[in-house]
């Protein structure tokens, strides 16, 4: 059994905000994004109108972004009526945001705060989207696989078989089948207990140490392939094990790695494009303990 270590295995807010950022942009982006895409008939142009209220069109566009924005929600609603819930969430958006131009709201300066940072964000999203999570290309996954499998470290790993039965005595039976020349396989799909192993002869496909309890481990990983064990006993009852074949595990593949790596890659570069842009900054943070845990949270992951 193949095993990897998570490449993101340390939480901090950048991290949560970098995965926000990556939601947003690789799985809900405005008009290419996977919502967006449900909510949309075919061939519809982003300038499409789907209704007016009040004189303000509600477009395909804003259908896409209402998607984006809602997507906690939208995953409640059946695909069928997600079109339709957009559709009214963005005419109650309009009726409510015509009554507070005309009640003034717009004019407060709390409100002239929150545009200027629903502004911001959304340029944030742009510039992730259009430079930072451009930087995730199949030629750098694949030089990251490369990487990894540089460095990975095998270890033995065995495939074995084996029959599950609730006794000794039911063992010992087992035992005398195989010693009077019956099939292990057979066998196997025949007496044993373990819904699996009656399906596929036992087979529990190659793993290592440290996967299976205890007793059952030291007397598989002691057999030669081709031999079959005494009865021994774990908690889960009575075994009789048979090894296949031995081996030093492989890497996973780049099929298995490819989504693991694309974050790997996209964290990699969302650093080196904010360091690089803080770099030219000037950031005071008056208060010595905040201006500390943000430096912390801002370290590159895995520091």
């Amino acid at each position: 059994m193949t095993r990897f270590a998570p490449l993101a295995g340390r939480f901090t807010l950048k991290s949560f905000a970098v995965g926000l950022l990556l939601a947003s942009t690789l799985g809900l982006a405005p008009l290419s994004g996977a919502a967006a895409q449900e909510t949309a008939p075919a061939q519809s142009t982003p300038d499409a109108v789907v209704a007016i209220v009040g004189g303000q069109s509600i477009t395909e566009a804003d259908l896409a972004f209402a998607a984006e924005d809602l997507q906690q929600e939208l995953g409640q609603v059946p695909p069928a009526d997600r079109r339709a819930f957009l559709v009214t969430v963005l005419i109650d958006m309009k009726v409510m945001a015509q009554a507070a131009k005309a009640a003034g709201m717009n004019e407060t300066e709390m409100f002239k705060r929150r545009l200027a940072y629903l502004e911001e964000r959304a340029l944030r999203r742009a510039y992730f989207a259009e430079k930072i999570a451009a930087a995730v290309t199949d030629e750098a996954i694949r030089a990251a696989y490369d990487e990894f499998v540089a460095g990975f470290q095998s270890s033995e790993e065995i495939r074995a078989r084996h029959i599950l039965v609730a006794t000794r005595e039911e063992a010992d039976a087992v035992a005398a089948d195989l010693a009077a020349g019956k099939t292990f396989e057979i066998v196997a799909m025949e007496k044993t207990t373990d819904p699996s192993g009656k399906q596929n002869g036992g087979d529990l496909g190659f793993f290592g140490k440290g996967q299976m309890v205890p007793e059952f481990e030291a007397v598989a990983f002691a057999l030669e392939p081709g031999q079959v064990s005494e009865p021994v006993q774990s908690q889960f009852g009575w075994h009789v094990i048979k090894l296949e074949e031995r081996r030093m595990s492989p890497p996973p593949s780049l099929e298995q790695m490819t989504p693991q790596l694309g974050q790997q890659v996209m964290y990699e570069a969302f650093d080196a494009s904010v360091l690089s842009l803080k770099a030219g900054m000037a950031i005071d943070i008056p208060d010595a303990a905040l201006a500390e845990g943000v430096k912390r949270q801002s370290e590159p992951a895995g520091q």
